[in-house]
């Protein structure tokens, strides 16, 4: 079994609806996907927009009535081989609580940029060299993911790497911050499905 943690602000709509994609669309994979927010709200379901748009993108209702929010805290960042951020402020604030996990935290569209510059052949490779245990291939291709950091070029304007908050705004923000989440959803489960 591998570990994702996805992490946001409130945990009612852009992490849990990550958890969600990506708990759905890696379910043939043995993982465990959890949410969070860095100012998370107590037991509070998704948001209904956010329902609406995990129902449209394939999420089950049944995961979708599971999810409650929850306050980030330091424990949550000991076991997950991978901690995506929805933006780089949320990154800053889990390497701030959790210094030693800053190779395997990423903004979800940083990883997902980062992994597409690597080849097929080069994210497999980099599981092989992981061993046969699930957790330690996807950390080795999490590193590989990580050791691209400087070698390929940042997105021009750096928001480009964050997932806008739709809280409290139109339904057009909700479907503008679930086009950006999407793509960035697509490129990390083609990076761990050929982990396996």
């Amino acid at each position: 079994m591998f570990e994702i943690l996805t992490v946001c602000t409130g945990n009612i709509c852009r992490s849990p609806l990550a958890a969600a994609l990506l708990q759905t669309r890696l379910a043939p994979l043995d993982v465990l996907v959890a949410s969070a927010g860095t100012r998370g709200l107590r037991e509070a379901p998704m948001t209904e927009e956010t329902v609406a748009l995990a129902t449209a993108l394939g999420v089950s209702s049944a995961d979708i009535a599971r999810h409650r929010s929850r306050f980030l805290m330091e424990s949550h960042l000991a076991g997950p081989d991978l901690i995506l951020a929805m933006t780089r402020e949320h990154r800053r604030e889990v390497v701030e609580l959790a210094p030693s996990r800053m190779r395997s935290t990423f903004t979800i569209r940083e990883f997902g940029r980062l992994a597409d510059s690597l080849t097929d052949h080069q994210l497999r490779s980099a599981a092989q060299a992981g061993g046969a245990d699930a957790s330690s291939r996807v950390r080795s291709v999490t590193a590989a993911v990580a050791s691209q950091r400087g070698l390929v070029l940042p997105p021009a304007d750096p928001a480009d790497d964050d997932i806008i908050d739709p809280y409290g705004r139109s339904w057009r923000t909700y479907e503008l911050s679930a086009s950006q989440l999407e793509p960035a959803v697509t490129s990390t489960v083609r990076a761990l499905k050929l982990a396996f």
